[in-house]
This record gives C-alpha cells, sequence and structure tokens, in this order.
C-alpha cells in the first residue's frame, strides 16, 4: 500500500505519460535484443529496469569492504539496523524499506529485505551491497549485477586509502551504465581539517577524470554520527558536527527531493537503455561488416564461375579447332589424291576398285580415326578435369571464410542464434564441396561424356555402340566415305562416262570429298558442343545450387540487420528525446 502511495505522489499527468514512453521504450529495447540474442546480462538489465520503473527510488551503497557502507547507512536511520565489523560482514544484497517495525526476510534469490520504520523510506529504498574488491569475487559479482538497478550510487571509500585502484576499475563498470554518483568518504575521523581537505581534492580530481563529472563529495564519520545519536543531547551537537554528516543528511533528506528523486528514477533505465543500446549497435555494426565480407565472398566466387565458364567456352573453342583440323588435313590429302589419282596417267589404277580403295584408306583416311579419337578423348578430359579443379578451389574458399571468421570471432552463447546458422551453412557447403571432390570419378564422368558423343555418331555409321570406340564409329563413317570416293571412280564408270569426263569426276570427287568431311565435322562438333554444354550447365548449376542457401541466408540477414539498424536508430532518437524531457522536469 505505501509503495503505491508513494507512486502516486510523485506521478503528475506528464509524468506518467513519460513513464509510459519509457516502459515503451524498454519493451521495444527488449524485442530488439532478442531479435539479436545479445547477452543475458542485458537482457535481463533491461527486464530489470522496466520492472523498477514502477518501484520505489533505489539508493544502493557501494564500495570495498570495511570502507563503512552499513555504518554509513545505519547513521543515516539513526539507529544499528545492519551488522558492522571489520570483516566482509555484508555477503549478501540489503534492500532497506519501509515498514511498521524493524523486520528481515530472505528472498529466494538470496537478498535480505530489511525493513524499518524511518519516515524518509517511504520515498526511496536503499541498497546494502557487499564488498566490490577482488579479493572477494563473488560478492563483487553480486554487486555489479545490482547497480544497474540504481536510481542514484553512494560510493563509500575509506579516509585512511580513499580510491584505490580497484575502486577506480569499479567506477570505470558504474560509469557504463550512466549512473549518478554521489561520493562519501568515511572514517573522517581519522583526518585532521587540513588532511580532509587535500582528500576532497583528491576524490575529486580522479573522480573528474574517471566519470567525467564535476562529482559530489561528502567527508563523514560514520562512527562520530552514530556517537552523536546515541549520546545525551548536550554532547550530541559536537560530535555530530564534527562528524560532518549533516551535509550527507541534508543531501538525502532535502535535497534529493521529490522532483530530484523523479528526474534520477526517469533518467536511471534511459541510461540502461542508452548502454545496452551501444552494445546492440555495436553488435549490429559487427555483423554488418561481416555480413559485407559474407557478400564480397559470395561475389567473388559468383566471379570466380563466370570467369570459369568464360574461360571454358573459349578453351572449348581451341580444342574444337583440332578436331577440325584433323578434318582439314584429311580433306586436304584427298585432294592431293585426286589429283595424283584421276587422271590419264594413272588409268590402270582407276580400273582397279580394291587397289584404288587401300590407296584412298592409306593416303587420304590414315590414322585420322585415331587422331580425332585421342583429340576428342583429351577435350572430354579436359572439361572433366576443370570442373573438378573448379570444385575443389570452391572447397577452398568456403573452408577458409568459415576459419577465418571462426579464427576471428568465436562464436558465443550471445550469437548462437545468427551464427549457429550461418557456421551450418557454411560447413553444409563445405562438407557438399568435399564429398564432390574426394568422390570425383574422373574416368567416370569422362566415359559418360565420351557414351554421349557416341551414341549419336553412331546413328550417323549405322552401327550398335556396344563395346565399339569413337575411333571404330568413324572408321566406319570413313570407310563409307571411302566407298562412296572410290564407287564413282571405279572401272565400271570410267568406261561408262569415257576418259575424257577424268577432271569432272576429279572436281566431283574432291566436292563430294570435302562435302562428307563437312557433315562429319559438323556432326563431331555438334555432339561435343551438345555434350559440353550440358556439362557446363550441370557443373555451373551443382556449384551454384550448393551455395544458394548460404547466399539466400545471406541476403535474408542483410535485409533484418538494415532493419533492425534502424529501429536501433529510432530508439537512440527516443532515448535523447526522452532524456531531453526528464532534463526539463
Amino acid at each position: 500500500m505505501d509503495k503505491e502511495m508513494n507512486r502516486q505522489e510523485i506521478l503528475t499527468a506528464h509524468t506518467a505519460a513519460l513513464v509510459e514512453e519509457e516502459r515503451h521504450l524498454l519493451q521495444r529495447l527488449s524485442s530488439l535484443l532478442s531479435e539479436l540474442d545479445v547477452d543475458a546480462e542485458a537482457r535481463e538489465a533491461v527486464a530489470q529496469a522496466l520492472s523498477d520503473l514502477s518501484d520505489l527510488f533505489l539508493l544502493v551503497v557501494v564500495g570495498e569492504f570495511n570502507a563503512g557502507k552499513s555504518a554509513v547507512i545505519n547513521a543515516l536511520l539513526g539507529e544499528l539496523v545492519l551488522k558492522e565489523g571489520v570483516t566482509p560482514t555484508t555477503a549478501h544484497i540489503h534492500i532497506i524499506r519501509h515498514g511498521q517495525t524493524h523486520a528481515e526476510t530472505t528472498t529466494p534469490q538470496g537478498v535480505v529485505i530489511v525493513t524499518h520504520p524511518a519516515p524518509w523510506l517511504r520515498h526511496m529504498a536503499v541498497v546494502d551491497t557487499p564488498g566490490t574488491n577482488a579479493v572477494i569475487q563473488r560478492h563483487q559479482e553480486i554487486t555489479e549485477r545490482f547497480v544497474p538497478r540504481s536510481d542514484l550510487v553512494l560510493f563509500v571509500t575509506s579516509a585512511d586509502r580513499p580510491f584505490t585502484e580497484s575502486e577506480r576499475a569499479f567506477l570505470e563498470r558504474i560509469r557504463t551504465w550512466g549512473k549518478k554518483v554521489v561520493f562519501v568518504v568515511n572514517k573522517a575521523d581519522l583526518l585532521s581539517v587540513e588532511e580532509r581537505g587535500e582528500v576532497r581534492r583528491f576524490i575529486t580530481d580522479h573522480a573528474r577524470r574517471t566519470l567525467d563529472i564535476e562529482p559530489l563529495v561528502f567527508i563523514v564519520s560514520a562512527r562520530l554520527a552514530q556517537q552523536a545519536q546515541q549520546t545525551p543531547s548536550a554532547a550530541a551537537a559536537s560530535l555530530w558536527e564534527e562528524s560532518g554528516f549533516e551535509a550527507l543528511h541534508t543531501f538525502i533528506h532535502r535535497t534529493l527531493d521529490q522532483r530530484e528523486r523523479l528526474v534520477l528514477k526517469l533518467s536511471s533505465p534511459l541510461g540502461i537503455a542508452r548502454r545496452v543500446l551501444a552494445q546492440a549497435e555495436d553488435l549490429l555494426r559487427a555483423r554488418q561488416e561481416l555480413l559485407r565480407q559474407d557478400v564480397e565472398s559470395i561475389d567473388h566466387i559468383e566471379g570466380q564461375l563466370r570467369a570459369y565458364e568464360e574461360d571454358m567456352r573459349q578453351q572449348f573453342t581451341y580444342h574444337l579447332s583440332k578436331v577440325d583440323n584433323i578434318l582439314y588435313e584429311m580433306g586436304a590429302r584427298g585432294n592431293r589424291f585426286f589429283d595424283e589419282t584421276i587422271r590419264l596417267g594413272r588409268i590402270f589404277d582407276l580400273l582397279n576398285n580394291e587397289r584404288l580403295k587401300r590407296q584412298f584408306e592409306q593416303q587420304v583416311i590414315a590414322d585420322t580415326p585415331y587422331q580425332v579419337e585421342q583429340q576428342v578423348s583429351a577435350l572430354i578430359d579436359w572439361m572433366v578435369d576443370q570442373e573438378f579443379r573448379q570444385w575443389a578451389a570452391l572447397t577452398r574458399q568456403v573452408e577458409e571464410r568459415a576459419h577465418h571468421h571462426a579464427r576471428a570471432v568465436l562464436p558465443t552463447a550471445a550469437a548462437e542464434g545468427f551464427e549457429a546458422k550461418r557456421q551450418q551453412l557454411l560447413r553444409s557447403i563445405g562438407a557438399m564441396a568435399r564429398e564432390v571432390v574426394a568422390g570425383y570419378d574422373k574416368e567416370a564422368e569422362v566415359q559418360a561424356l565420351v557414351r554421349d558423343v557416341q551414341n549419336t555418331l553412331a546413328h550417323t555409321a549405322l552401327v550398335e555402340v556396344g563395346a565399339v570406340g569413337l575411333g571404330a564409329i568413324l572408321v566406319a563413317i570413313l570407310h563409307g566415305v571411302l566407298l562412296d570416293i572410290t564407287g564413282f571412280l571405279g572401272a565400271g564408270v570410267l568406261a561408262a562416262a569415257g576418259l575424257y569426263l577424268l577432271p569432272a569426276r576429279r572436281e566431283k570427287a574432291r566436292k563430294e570429298l570435302a562435302a562428307r568431311i563437312d557433315q562429319l565435322r559438323a556432326d563431331l562438333r555438334r555432339e561435343l558442343e551438345n555434350a559440353f554444354e550440358q556439362e557446363l550447365t550441370r557443373s555451373l548449376e551443382r556449384m551454384r545450387g550448393a551455395l544458394a542457401p548460404y547466399t539466400r541466408f545471406v541476403r535474408s540477414e542483410q535485409e533484418r540487420v538494415s532493419a533492425l539498424t534502424a529501429e536501433a536508430e529510432a530508439l537512440r532518437q527516443q532515448i535523447a528525446h526522452l532524456e531531453d524531457e526528464v532534463n526539463r522536469l
């Protein structure tokens, strides 16, 4: 009931609207963090800030153990409420709230709730934390987890060892949360008046450098303040004045009024939001850079595939020209054969069909089938080898990308969603590429392409492929040429046509041979081109198909990260707007 009444006291219509805006801001920020898989600490800080927005003003007292934090709180309360000692007596978070009587209860999380009837606790709760030095690391962890919840930090240091290195490091962490810090130097009774001035200057100077603020510093003796509170009135005033506690007492009870508490209360979640948002923006920038590099890598691979395709086409034309040259050479031999054979001086050779056929086969056809077969085999070997090399190159690039990122940024629980998916896809592509490379049966690929060429040429030669090789099919085709050419040069043709037609027969033989060779060259070229196109298309489709899931993931993530970046920028602007509104209160 007290908590509800106090909330109603401070919430005007304007401040209520600000609270709702901050609540909406924190909810949007929480959604952004969940989209980014930001670490649990940041998500918990935002969730706690959202919860604390409806709670009382929270004054958190921190400092090293034996600095006198509990003693300062007891002096503020006017009696011994918390246990004090020279050893680390505060092992748990203590939250002191208003209550009709003094009582203590412990939550399941190990937080001790202390109630006390001090009237000023109606407006705020005070938190006593364990020591913050590395000697008792567990205590420091507890404290550091609780500091983000604070609306104001009361940093207690000891006059006999003010602003130690561990305190400076702890204040650096507080600074990242954007918290307002008030310094209390306890045990002032150990110092002379001059020494108090030196300590104040020392604390002020170091606080400026550490927090970049003009610090508020109170130099007190909690021990003397407690003695004054327990001493008869005649001597109390002197002890109270000597303790220096009046300034701190006035700050807590008067300066820290309703307006000041409201400003700090509303500023606290904005400081948390700003810090956590900065962490999210760092993650977004890192992810954008990673995705940019991924896109570069994908574009590089795609560029290599285009270059591979272009180079394959150019090289294929070169290999085809070698086949053409073999057939051109056969045609040239044929022309020479006709010039030397189809003339009157060779009339008896022309009348001997069998001899003419043997001469044509030996001098014109010669080893053309073998040469063509060898060249086609070399061309097909080259095609298969180039595909294998391209798969191997793809494997290296994908694995290098995965390993490079693994070395640069080790995946953490905070990035498991995005990074796990990314690494899974990279591993999948790499595994597929490795499998293709490892299981690449060059001989089987070559034989498959050879069979494609053979099957079509076999129809031309009117033979069954079976175990017949490409050379045998070419022999059959060229023997057909042999029969056609020598057939119309035989004795019967010459006897019927007359010897005066020998020049015409020679010219016709040349044309016939050229036509048959052109046909053979066209058939070979067509089938080799078909086989090449099919193999190249299949190869590129398999490689691009392997990359496709990763490419889609990267493009999709780029769009998602861009949208999240825009949301983060909108949140940053809203935080700045709310900070301006709060500062006007």
